[in-house]
C-alpha cells in the first residue's frame, strides 16, 4: 500500500492574531492531490496554557537529563497538578483545532484518508511556540493508528550525498555527560542492533568527537546524556563531557561533510532537543528524533529500547516512533506526559528509510544533477529571475534595504499632489510671544491656569465639538479657577494628554492631572524609525501597570471618536478583531509590513499618510494664543469643530522630524501639529473616503519582485548592445518608480521600489555575465560548423 504524505503548512502569525494555514494531502513521492488553506483563529489561552504546563512539568522531582536547566522558585507541584494542567492544555488545544477556520482542513482530512492509510503528518512551521505543542494530541490524528506527526521548518533543500560502499549500518555513539544518569543503558541497547558497525566515544573530547565526524562515512548519529536549549536564541548545546559542551554551530562544518557523506538520521537521547533540531535544519539532515522537554532517565532508556526493537524489526521510521512513544504510556503513573517527549524532525526533501533500506543505502541517496552545458533558454532565464528575486526578497526580509526602502518611501510621499487644509480642525499655537506674555511666576510650561482658563471660557462660547490639550499637566487644577477643573473633570469634549511608560526604550511616563477621569485621556506617545522620522501613528497600546499614565487610546484617536460619535460612527470591533469605523477597517502593522523589516510591531499602529497642503505645517487653520483670548476667534471655525491646543515655541523642543524636506534637511513640525496630521487621517479616511496607506502581503510583494526580476532578464536576453541594455533598464525603471507613485497616489499602496529595482537590475547584469558570454560561444560554434560543411563540400567538388 501506498502511503500518504500530509503536509500541514502553518505560516506568519501569532496566538494574539492567528495564523493561516494550508494543507496538502497526497501520495508519498507524488504531487499532492489537493490543497487547500485555512486559518487558526486568535487563541492568547493556548501558549498561556503551555508554559502553565511546561513551569509544572519542569518543577516536578524527576530523575532526568537536563543540565543547567533553571527551575523556578515555586511550590513543588505534585504528579496530580500536572495531570490537571496537562488535560486543560490538551482540552484547549483540541478545541483551537475544532474552530470554524480550521474546520475545512479537519474535514479535507477526513475525506481523502482512511483508518487503514500509513501517513506522515508533516508540521511546516518557523514558529517555536508552535512547534512545542503536543500536536500528537489532535483528536484526529487518534482516528489514524498508522500516523505520526513530525516537525518540518518551512525553508529545507536536498543535499548530495555519497553512497556508502558498507553492508553494515554505520553508527556514531556519542556518550556524553553521564552525571547522575545511566548512558550505559543506552550502549546497551544499541550492541544488540543487527549488521551495525557502532563506534562509541564516551566522554570525548572536542577534537576527537570532530575528527571521527570528518574520518569516516556515518548513516546514523547517536547521543545520550544531557543536553539543553537556549530559548533566547533557540541554541541547542549537548554536553559532552564533565568540561565540555557544544553547539551544533561549533560542529556546522564537521556535521555538514558528515551529512554529505550519508548521514541520515540523528537520534539526541536528552533533554530539551528541539534547539539541537532548529539547528540542525540549516545542516539539511534528513530525520532527527529529540526529546522535546526534559526526560526523565528511565523513559529514555525505555523509548530507545522499544524504538530500536521496532525499527529493527522493520517498522518505518514514523511507526517506530509512534509505536515507542505510546509504549511509554505505561510509565505515565510515574512520569507524566512521557508520551509527549519523543518528536521527528523531517527534512521535507528527503524520504525516511527503513533498517533494511539502512543497509541497501541507495534507495535514497540523489544523484548528482548533470551539468547543463550550451543549453540556453527561458527555463534558465527563468530560473536565475526566480533566485535572484529569492535573493533580493531574503536580503529585504534581513532588513538590509530598510533604510533605502523608508528613504524611497518618503520620496514617493514628497511626490503626491497637494490636498486641500482640514476644515474641521483648528490649532491654537501657543508662540514664544505667547509664552513670553504669560507672568513667569504663573507658567506652568507654556501654559498658564489662567490663560487656559480665559481660552476655554473664549471657546465655550462657540462650542466645539471637543477640545485637546497637548500640553502634559502633571498635577491637580488650581481650585481657583472652578470652571477649568469644571472643564478638565467633567467634560466629555475635553481631552488631556499623558505619556505612557516605554520599559524598552527606559523612557519614564509622565502623569496627567489627578482630577481628569481616564476616558478623558489620550496618550502621546510617539513611534520613531531609525533615522529619528515618524512615519508610523500609534492608535493605541496596553500601558505598563506601573506607568503613570494608563491611557489606552492616543490623543487623535480619543478626538477624532468624538468627533465621528456625533456623525453617526463609533468605534466596532470585527470578529477578527480589526478596528472598525463605518465601512473603514485599520490593518495594523505587523513586524514585517511594506518596507518595515522586523520591526517592533506591539500595540495598534498604522501608517501615516500624512497630507501635504499647501504646506505640511498648513493642515488645518491656526491662531495664537493671544489672539484667540483676546476674541479674534472666528465662530465658524470653532463650531462643530476639533480644537487642538499646543506649544509651537522652540525653546519647549516639542518637534518630530517628517518624510518631507525643507532647505535640504527634514522638515520639522510640532507636535500639536502632528497631532493635527493624525487626527485629520482617521476623519478623512472614516468620512471621506480617503485611503489609509496599505502593503500587499509577503506573496504579493513577491510576485511583484519576480516580475521586475523577469523583466530584467528578458530585456538582457533579446538586447545584445550593453549600451541599448542600460537605456533600457533606466526606462523600465522609471516605469517601476512611475507604477509606484500611482499605486500610492490613487490607491494609497505602498508597493515594494528598492527590492523591485534591486531585482530588475540585478537580472539584467546577471544575463549578460552569465548567459550571453555563453550564447556567443554556441553562435561562434555554429559559424565553424557551417564552415566546415562548406569547406567539405568544396573539397568534393574537387574530387
Amino acid at each position: 500500500m501506498v502511503g500518504k504524505l500530509v503536509v500541514l503548512k502553518i505560516g506568519e502569525g501569532s496566538f494574539e492574531q492567528g495564523f493561516p494555514v494550508t494543507i496538502q494531502i497526497g501520495d508519498e513521492n507524488a504531487r499532492p492531490i489537493v490543497e487547500i488553506t485555512g486559518e487558526l483563529p486568535p487563541s492568547p489561552e493556548i501558549p498561556r496554557n503551555y508554559h502553565r504546563w511546561q513551569s509544572i512539568y519542569r518543577n516536578l522531582k524527576l530523575p532526568s537529563r537536563p543540565i543547567a536547566l533553571p527551575k523556578q522558585i515555586i511550590p513543588a507541584p505534585s504528579l496530580e497538578d500536572c495531570q490537571q494542567v496537562t488535560e486543560e492544555l490538551k482540552a484547549s488545544f483540541n478545541t483551537w483545532l475544532s474552530s470554524d477556520g480550521f474546520r475545512p482542513i479537519r474535514e479535507k482530512c477526513l475525506e481523502k484518508l482512511i483508518s487503514t492509510d500509513k501517513i506522515r503528518v508533516l508540521l511546516q512551521t518557523k514558529d517555536l511556540r508552535l512547534q512545542k505543542l503536543p500536536w500528537h494530541l489532535w483528536d484526529l490524528l487518534e482516528r489514524y493508528p498508522d500516523a505520526e506527526i513530525a516537525l518540518s521548518a518551512p525553508a529545507y533543500e536536498q543535499v548530495n550525498r555519497v553512497a556508502s560502499t558498507s553492508d553494515r549500518v554505520k553508527i556514531l555513539a556519542i556518550l556524553g555527560n553521564s552525571q547522575g544518569i545511566d548512558t550505559q543503558a543506552d550502549k546497551k541497547l544499541l550492541e544488540l542492533l543487527p549488521n551495525a558497525d557502532i563506534t562509541f566515544l564516551v566522554e570525548p573530547q572536542s577534537q576527537d568527537l570532530t575528527d571521527r565526524l570528518w574520518e569516516q562515512h556515518w548513516q546514523i548519529l547517536f547521543f545520550a546524556g544531557h543536553s539543553s536549549t537556549v530559548e533566547a536564541n533557540l541554541t541547542g548545546k549537548i554536553y559532552i563531557n564533565q568540561t565540555e559542551s557544544l553547539t551544533v554551530s561549533q560542529l556546522k562544518y564537521a556535521l555538514k561533510k558528515a551529512v554529505q557523506r550519508g548521514l541520515q538520521l540523528a537520534i539526541f537521547n536528552s533533554c530539551d532537543g528541539l534547539g539541537l533540531a532548529w539547528e540542525f535544519a540549516d545542516l539539511q539532515i534528513p530525520q532527527i528524533i529529540v526529546m522535546r522537554e526534559p526526560v526523565p532517565d528511565r523513559v529514555a532508556e525505555q523509548f530507545l529500547k522499544y524504538f530500536l526493537a521496532a525499527f529493527a524489526e522493520g517498522e518505518s521510521l514514523y511507526l517506530a516512533v509512534r509505536q515507542a512513544r505510546e509504549r511509554l504510556q505505561a510509565l505515565e503513573n510515574q512520569f507524566p506526559c512521557a508520551t509527549w517527549l519523543p518528536v521527528i524532525c523531517q527534512n521535507p526533501a528527503e524520504m525516511p528509510l527503513t533498517w533494511h533500506e539502512f543497509l541497501k543505502n541507495t534507495a535514497n541517496i540523489p544523484k548528482p544533477a548533470r551539468t547543463v552545458t550550451h543549453r540556453l533558454g527561458f527555463s534558465v532565464m527563468l530560473f536565475l529571475s526566480m533566485a535572484i528575486a529569492g535573493l533580493s526578497i531574503g536580503v529585504r526580509y534581513l532588513g538590509v534595504l530598510q533604510p533605502l526602502e523608508l528613504s524611497a518611501f518618503d520620496q514617493l510621499l514628497r511626490s503626491r499632489p497637494q490636498e486641500k487644509p482640514d476644515s474641521r480642525l483648528l490649532v491654537i499655537t501657543i508662540t514664544e510671544e505667547d509664552v513670553e506674555a504669560q507672568p513667569a511666576s504663573e507658567r506652568r510650561g507654556s501654559l498658564s491656569e489662567r490663560s487656559l482658563a480665559q481660552l476655554l471660557e473664549k471657546l465655550a462660547v462657540y462650542q466645539p465639538q471637543a477640545i485637546g490639550l497637548d500640553i502634559y499637566r502633571d498635577s491637580g487644577v488650581n481650585k481657583d479657577y472652578p470652571q477649568l477643573q469644571k472643564w478638565m473633570v467633567e467634560s466629555d469634549r475635553f481631552v488631556n494628554v499623558c505619556r505612557v511608560s516605554d520599559p524598552q526604550t527606559g523612557k519614564s511616563g509622565i502623569a496627567p492631572p489627578k482630577q481628569v477621569p481616564l476616558k478623558n485621556l489620550g496618550f502621546s506617545n510617539t513611534l520613531t524609525d531609525a533615522d529619528n522620522i515618524v512615519r508610523r501613528h500609534y492608535l493605541a497600546l496596553t500601558p505598563p501597570p506601573v506607568s503613570p499614565c494608563q491611557a489606552s487610546y492616543s490623543l487623535s484617536v480619543q478626538l477624532a471618536l468624538r468627533y465621528l460619535y456625533n456623525k453617526g460612527m463609533k468605534l466596532e470591533f470585527t470578529p477578527d478583531g480589526m478596528w472598525q469605523l463605518g465601512k473603514l477597517r485599520f490593518k495594523p502593522l505587523e513586524a514585517h509590513t511594506g518596507g518595515y523589516q522586523g520591526i517592533d510591531a506591539l500595540g495598534h499602529q498604522i501608517l501615516l499618510n500624512y497630507r501635504s497642503s499647501p504646506s505640511i505645517n498648513a493642515i488645518a487653520p491656526q491662531i495664537t494664543l493671544q489672539d484667540a483670548i483676546a476674541g479674534k476667534l472666528n465662530a465658524a471655525a470653532v463650531k462643530g469643530k476639533i480644537v487642538l491646543i499646543g506649544t509651537t515655541a522652540e525653546s519647549f523642543h516639542d518637534e518630530w522630524q517628517t518624510p518631507f524636506i525643507l532647505q535640504g534637511n527634514s522638515q520639522v513640525i510640532s507636535g500639536v501639529i502632528l497631532q493635527a496630521q493624525m487626527v485629520s487621517q482617521l476623519l478623512s479616511a472614516a468620512i471621506d473616503g480617503r485611503p489609509l496607506l496599505w502593503s500587499w502581503s509577503i506573496w504579493g510583494e513577491a510576485i511583484w519582485i519576480w516580475f521586475w526580476s523577469v523583466i530584467g532578464c528578458l530585456l538582457a536576453w533579446y538586447i545584445p548592445r550593453v549600451g541599448y541594455l542600460v537605456v533600457t533598464v533606466l526606462i523600465a525603471s522609471v516605469v517601476l518608480y512611475s507604477s509606484c507613485l500611482i499605486f500610492l497616489i490613487l490607491f494609497s499602496g505602498w508597493i515594494p521600489l528598492v527590492p523591485a529595482a534591486l531585482g530588475l537590475g540585478s537580472s539584467a547584469v546577471s544575463v549578460v555575465v552569465f548567459l550571453n558570454p555563453n550564447s556567443r560561444r554556441i553562435e561562434e560554434g555554429r559559424r565553424q560548423e557551417a564552415g566546415g560543411k562548406r569547406q567539405l563540400l568544396g573539397d568534393s567538388d574537387r574530387h
